[in-house]
């Protein structure tokens, strides 16, 4: 696989004529990194994960399943403990920023970011030694991650150890994964798999505001009861494992909307909409 190309040649400051050295690092350290840049950056990392160990992949999946189960717990907590209910629907969102924070900034496998970072690998190389390789990534981390949602799901679904009131909280704040209908959910799905795909475009720019990315993104995940496959299976599968939703529920009315939905919201609108804006450049300087 091609190597991505020299990071200067997309600065801003390598189209200036007439200018010394120092003069070009002086730009460049107060310019925005260009598109290509970033997508440069971000196919370099989707090279990078298509060449781990598939038990690396694994264990790192299982450990963002069992992490994002922090988005439902701060979530419930917050929702169990504030008595108002305009406040509670203006913080208790918060709390669901908390897994992604731990999953995002620990590098843990999340199935829905890679619906954009090995796909710029993809329509890079366009060979089918590399679309094998891609849906191998994702079966993995698709699997995982669910595998992981479902142990945690059993353990808030069959011990004691939150409050009642947070048990409650639990149960309305995953009832929205299994009452939509198929499009309604779907939909929503589309617009989770746009948001974590545009935050996983906006990371490499962020450098020390990461934190604040991940959590406006996912906040807006939240607000907007968006649907996504790994923070809302745990959810679904607190549901089914504590008697409230069956398992065709989950997989009818939850898995299979959300997860086209995500891949649709990632794939199209993120990966193939920002890479067409800077093929035309990355090809150039491919030649």
């Amino acid at each position: 696989m091609d190597q991505p190309g020299d990071g200067a040649s997309f600065s801003p400051a390598s189209k200036l004529d007439g200018v010394s050295r120092r003069q070009t690092k002086q730009v460049e350290s107060q310019s925005r990194p260009s598109a290509a840049l970033i997508h440069e950056t971000i196919r370099a990392e989707g090279e990078q994960e298509l060449e781990r160990r598939w038990w690396a992949i694994v264990l790192s999946g299982l450990a963002a399943g069992l992490s994002m189960a922090l988005s439902l717990i701060v979530q419930g907590a917050f929702h169990g403990l504030i008595s108002d209910d305009a406040t509670r629907r203006l913080v208790a969102p918060l709390g669901y920023t908390v897994g992604f924070l731990v999953v995002v900034l620990g590098r843990q496998q999340l199935f829905t970011e890679n619906t954009l970072t090995p796909i710029l690998p993809l329509l890079h190389n366009r060979d089918l030694r590399t679309l094998a390789s891609v849906l191998k990534l994702w079966f993995l981390v698709l699997a995982s991650n669910v595998a992981g949602t479902w142990a945690i799901g059993s353990v808030l679904a069959h011990t004691s150890i939150f409050e009642p009131r947070i048990v409650d909280a639990f149960v309305d704040i995953s009832r929205h994964t299994v009452e939509g209908t198929f499009s309604t959910t779907f939909v929503r799905a589309i617009f989770a798999g746009w948001l974590i795909a545009l935050m996983a475009w906006l990371l490499p720019a962020a450098k020390e505001s990461r934190a604040h990315i991940i959590v406006i993104m996912t906040y807006v995940v939240a607000l907007g009861g968006f649907s996504h496959i790994v923070a809302g299976s745990v959810e679904c599968a607190f549901l089914v494992q504590s008697g409230r939703a069956s398992l065709a529920q989950y997989a009818s009315d939850f898995f299979m909307p959300t997860l086209l939905g995500n891949i649709l919201g990632g794939t199209t609108l993120v990966a193939l909409l920002n890479y067409g804006q800077v093929a035309a450049e990355i090809d150039d300087h491919r030649e």
